[in-house]
């Protein structure tokens, strides 16, 4: 069934096709919809799981973990300042190996205050150990959700995912979505049923202990080995769900990249204006291509130096600015990624959009013709006008 919705209501139909039992949220712009969403179809019958509205972020994370140590499927959503007062907990969540599933709809954090879209608030939680996935569309946010779950509770990960999602640019603008039937998504995700994150008292375990310096790096180690592991399963999950809906989602989507020598590469809702971008710059002859990153956690490190195997030149755009190195965290990590490789491209970073600055294909094209005349590792701040003291 196709309906022409916003983002948050697509993330909301979503989320009751995964049939949760405990949706903790506490509102925040601009996710507010979806809990308003999700509680308006539980008023009207349509929602099986139970709203619990919490006194603040913190509260809403802490209940998901409660809810999900009992067995059960959970879900909540958030943006920016409430993101990061998770912060404490979302480690929690993961040293636990808890499935939860958490919609962020990407906001600047303060100060100054700002609500509009940027990445810094999902960036600034990238070793808290959870799966980050990232959307360019409505229709993707809403597949993705579906997924998440799927890959969250498989034995081989037990990890909380992340779906996150580019504030106002998808949870406010509507699109036509496709909204998969009850019984298909049923069949592609089965009622959980966890084998240890449950209160038993018939099969007592122990959760969240105390661990010392001996046991403590152990626990650590094999955590991050399940989320390096993740990645074959969320490429599996990708496959599965393309085979079964018809739409396929890979961990490093390419775009006219297979003759490309110059490459944009991005995440989110940029890659729909650079794929629009590189349409202009291949009508104007150029060989520009497009690389977009959908899982920035784990890093899909073999699929993108691929993906970038041909390229000479790497404009990186991003929304977000790891401060103390005045470079984006997908630049950073790229270029770490890089090294080693022969024959390495030249790699430049532009930093855009941050508190919701427009981006334009303008933008984009400047990025690459840019590029193209400055040295190597060279970092632009896009839309910063230079301030004389």
């Amino acid at each position: 069934m196709k309906k022409i919705i916003n983002g948050s209501k697509a993330v909301a139909e979503a989320v009751k096709l995964c049939r949760p039992k405990v949706l903790p949220m506490y509102p925040v712009t601009p996710s507010t919809h979806i809990p308003e969403a999700l509680t308006q179809m539980k008023a009207d019958g349509e929602l099986e799981g139970t709203p619990i509205t919490v006194e603040s972020e913190f509260s809403a994370i802490s209940a998901c973990i409660g809810a999900s140590a009992t067995g059960v499927r959970t879900f909540t959503a958030t943006s920016s300042q409430g993101l990061a007062l998770m912060h404490e907990v979302l480690h929690t969540t993961s040293g636990m190996r808890l499935p939860v599933v958490i919609a962020v709809a990407n906001r600047a954090l303060s100060a100054p205050i700002n609500i509009w879209n940027d990445w810094q608030d999902s960036i600034s939680q990238r070793d808290t150990g959870w799966i980050q996935l990232y959307c360019e569309s409505n229709q993707e946010a809403l597949d993705t959700m579906i997924q998440a779950y799927k890959i969250a509770e498989d034995k081989r990960v037990l990890l909380p995912v992340m779906v996150c999602m580019d504030g106002f640019y998808i949870t406010h603008a509507t699109e036509p979505v496709d909204i998969p039937e009850q019984e298909t998504v049923d069949s592609f995700l089965p009622e959980y049923k966890p084998e240890h994150a449950y209160l038993d008292t018939e099969k007592p375990i122990t959760q969240g202990p105390f661990s010392g310096p001996d046991s403590f790096i152990q626990i650590k180690f094999e955590q991050s080995t399940a989320t390096d592991r993740s990645l074959e399963v969320i490429k599996e999950v990708a496959k599965e769900f393309g085979e079964k809906f018809g739409r396929h989602y890979p961990v490093v989507e390419t775009y006219k990249t297979k003759d490309a020598d110059k490459v944009i590469l991005t995440m989110g809702t940029l890659a729909g204006t650079a794929k629009d971008a590189v349409d202009e710059m291949r009508e104007e002859g150029k060989k520009v291509g497009l690389v977009k990153l959908k899982a920035f956690r784990p890093l899909a490190k073999k699929e993108l130096i691929e993906a970038l195997s041909n390229a000479s030149e790497v404009s990186v755009i991003e929304k977000n600015i790891s401060l103390g190195t005045n470079s984006g965290a997908v630049f950073t990590e790229l270029r770490s990624l890089l090294y080693g490789t022969d024959p390495i491209p030249k790699t430049v970073n532009y930093i855009v959009g941050i508190g919701g600055r427009d981006v334009p294909k303008i933008d984009l094209k400047a990025a690459v013709k840019n590029t193209s005349g400055c040295g190597d590792g060279e970092i632009f701040w896009v839309g910063v006008e230079e301030v004389v003291r």
